[in-house]
């Protein structure tokens, strides 16, 4: 008998690492992801047009990512926020913290869209490259 429940909770366990493994190799997209490393190196070795354009697209991708985690924490900071008046409640309450996570995103998509427009920006054409 607990041999049969070890088997079937191996096979459930490794059915459901194939699945996920799965779902996140076809979720991919059009984006490329890139370690910490790899975008540091990127952006030391850039000097071309072509590699700030990367760059740029980069950062592109990632702020409408996190345009898109940021509305969706928006909507569910609306949903907690629906029905609390003053200050009942522990903190943090539900709706700080999805507040908290909407700023954050907010936050990360800025820079990104800053990092993006110095890119696209050093990618013109004639335009002298920046230092830092």
């Amino acid at each position: 008998m607990t041999r049969n429940l070890f088997a079937i909770s191996f096979l459930s366990i490794a059915f459901a690492g194939v699945v996920c493994a799965q779902s996140t190799a076809s979720s991919g997209g059009t984006s490329a992801h890139f370690t910490h490393l790899q975008l540091k190196r990127m952006v030391a070795e850039a000097h071309t047009p072509e590699q700030y354009k990367a760059l740029a697209s980069y950062y592109s991708a990632r702020r409408d990512d996190y345009l898109q985690q940021a509305a969706e924490a928006k909507k569910d900071w609306e949903l907690k926020s629906k029905g609390v008046t003053g200050r009942i409640g522990k903190y943090p309450r539900p709706m700080d913290s999805a507040r908290s996570f909407y700023e954050y995103n907010m936050s990360k998509a800025s820079e990104a869209g800053a990092l993006e427009a110095k890119y696209s920006q050093m990618a013109a054409p004639g335009t002298p490259a920046l230092v830092n």
